[in-house]
């Protein structure tokens, strides 16, 4: 098991994860190149920014049905809980990432559901990151807006993002660990598909 401490987020000092120390990688301590890196035990760029606009902005999640695609530590599906969502989800590929969303927001008093199958609000973030994997979230994200859903995604330009399917809403500087980043804060976007 990749080690972990619980942790304020830099950008939403309100919520607290189980993250790998500051000066560990994806690669580093118990890492087998059979079993996918720990993205989990990292707060994303694209993930705070979300959270920060949902708790700066409540009503963006309240009382609704909430899903957060490839959701890494939970960060952005923990905050939509924080802001009365009537439910949230937090999914992802890797099922340790899922357990890691689940274990973060116990302890941060929250739970999240098992399923959300019509939701009112999406959330992705840092999921456009590979020429492979864009096309395929694009997909997922504009079947969810076409069934009514908001679709939000936290974005800080990771270089396969459809720009012009989206109008961006914010934009955080997010501090970031420069052993992950090779810097120590990326510009992120919030950006609302149309």
């Amino acid at each position: 098991m990749f080690s972990t401490q619980l942790k304020p987020v830099p950008l939403t000092p309100e919520i607290s994860l189980h993250l790998a120390g500051d000066h560990q990688g994806l690669f580093s301590g118990d890492f087998h190149s059979d079993q996918p890196p720990p993205f989990w035990a990292f707060v994303w760029a694209g993930g705070q920014s979300l959270a920060r606009y949902l708790l700066d902005d409540p009503a963006q999640a309240a009382g609704k049905r909430v899903l957060e695609v490839a959701c890494g530590s939970g960060v952005a599906s923990i905050a939509a809980a924080r802001c009365g969502a009537s439910s949230v989800c937090a999914t992802d590929i890797d099922p340790d990432a899922v357990a890691a969303a689940r274990r973060n927001a116990a302890a941060n008093g929250v739970t999240l559901a098992e399923t959300e199958d019509a939701p009112d609000l999406v959330l992705a973030g840092d999921v456009f990151y590979s020429p492979s994997v864009a096309p395929q979230m694009t997909s997922f994200l504009r079947a969810a807006r076409k069934a009514g859903a908001t679709v939000l995604v936290g974005d800080p330009g990771r270089g396969y993002f459809p720009g012009r399917l989206f109008e961006r809403v914010a934009e955080y500087t997010v501090p970031v660990p420069a052993a992950l980043e090779e810097t120590e804060s990326l510009v992120c976007g919030i950006w609302k598909m149309k």
